[in-house]
């Protein structure tokens, strides 16, 4: 961890978008964590291209204006990582592992997923694998509801 302070944290994309999409769903809060700089949130060129073609599905009804400001609101908030360092675990999803290779690569201290493939290696890696919610209690946050 190269600030004591602060973890190297990487969000999946589904993480993201409840974030930045759903604004009083139950991880609205890491906006605000983003923001604030309470972890370094990590990205790289194939995880931010993911991040961007789900914000374009249809089923979330954003305007291209509103898909460039979200984007850009994540991207701000986050460290672009040059991913060089393959993770040696292997994620049954090959879709899912540029998360890992990205933790790997950006010296992650955790990966913060929802995915089941994903949670599925926890303890596997030198970083640590969670849910939101324990995140949110790694770092302090009120417990919510589930």
């Amino acid at each position: 961890m190269t600030d004591p302070e602060r973890l190297r944290v990487v969000f999946d994309t589904n993480t993201v978008i409840s974030a930045l999409v759903f604004t009083t769903g139950r991880l609205a809060w890491l906006r605000t964590h983003w923001r604030e700089r309470r972890s370094i949130a990590l990205a790289s060129r194939a995880t931010l291209a993911e991040l961007k073609w789900v914000l374009g599905y249809r089923k979330l009804k954003l305007s291209d204006e509103y898909q460039f400001e979200l984007l850009g609101d994540y991207v701000s908030d986050c460290e672009t990582i040059e991913v060089v360092e393959v993770c040696p675990v292997r994620c049954r999803d090959a879709k899912d592992q540029p998360f890992l290779d990205l933790a790997q690569s950006g010296r992650a201290d955790v990966l913060v997923t929802g995915n089941e493939d994903v949670l599925a290696l926890a303890g596997q890696t030198r970083f640590v694998i969670e849910m939101p919610e324990a995140y949110r209690r790694r770092i302090g946050g009120v417990r919510t509801r589930e």
